[in-house]
C-alpha cells in the first residue's frame, strides 16, 4: 500500500484487539488485488448515547484501487445490517471486500486478453473481369484475393474503399485473403 492505512472509531472504544483484526485483514486483502493504494477502516457504534452500551456495530471499509475505489459497509436495507459483536461486524465488512476485490482482478485478468476478431482492411485494387483483387491493410500491406473468397458471392458489390474483414492464408505467391467479408453498406473507409 503507497498510503498509510487509515483507521477510525467513532462511539467506539477502540481496543489493542480491534486494531489488530484491521490491520490482519487489510494485509490479507493484497492477495486478493496487488496494487491497493490505500485502505480506510471505520468502525462505528451509530446507536450509541451518552454512557449507554453500543446496540449494534457497523464497520465500513473503502478501498482504492489503480482507476478506482470500492467500498464494503452493511447496507441499512439488509436483514442484518449491523452486528452486535464489533469483531463480527469487522470481518463481515472484510468478506464483503475480498470479494469485490477478486471481482475486479478478475475482470482486469480478463481485460489482459482481449477477444480477437477478424482484421479489417480496405479494397485497394478490384480487376472484376479476371476475378480478384486486392485489399490494403492497416499496416500498409497488400493482400490478394479471389472472388470466390468472398462471402456470399458479393464479389461484384465490392468498391474501392469498401471496408471488410479478412482471414489471411498462406497461397502459393504469398500472403492471400482465404475469406472477406464485406462490413455493411456504410462500409468505406481508408486505413491510414
Amino acid at each position: 500500500m503507497r498510503i498509510p492505512l487509515e483507521i477510525a472509531f467513532k462511539n467506539v472504544e477502540p481496543t489493542a484487539a480491534m486494531e489488530t483484526l484491521v490491520r490482519e485483514r487489510v494485509d490479507r486483502l493484497s492477495r486478493y488485488y496487488p496494487g491497493i493504494i490505500a485502505c480506510r477502516v471505520a468502525v462505528e457504534a451509530p446507536h450509541r448515547s451518552g454512557n449507554a452500551d453500543a446496540i449494534g456495530y457497523r464497520v465500513r471499509v473503502e478501498v482504492s484501487i489503480p482507476g478506482g475505489e470500492l467500498v464494503a459497509s452493511r447496507d441499512r436495507s439488509a436483514v442484518r445490517w449491523e452486528e452486535h459483536d464489533p469483531y463480527t461486524a469487522i470481518r463481515d465488512a472484510f468478506k464483503a471486500a475480498e470479494s469485490q476485490l477478486k471481482s475486479r482482478a478478475g475482470r482486469r485478468r480478463r481485460g489482459r486478453h482481449p477477444r480477437q476478431g477478424p482484421p479489417h482492411a480496405v479494397v485497394a485494387r478490384l480487376f472484376p473481369e479476371e476475378d480478384y483483387g486486392f485489399i490494403r491493410t492497416a499496416g500498409e500491406r497488400e493482400i490478394y484475393f479471389h472472388r470466390n473468397s468472398v462471402v456470399n458471392g458479393q464479389f461484384d458489390e465490392l468498391s474501392i474503399g469498401d471496408e471488410v474483414r479478412f482471414e489471411e492464408a498462406q497461397g502459393m505467391e504469398g500472403p492471400q485473403a482465404s475469406t472477406i467479408q464485406p462490413i455493411g453498406q456504410h462500409g468505406r473507409r481508408h486505413l491510414s
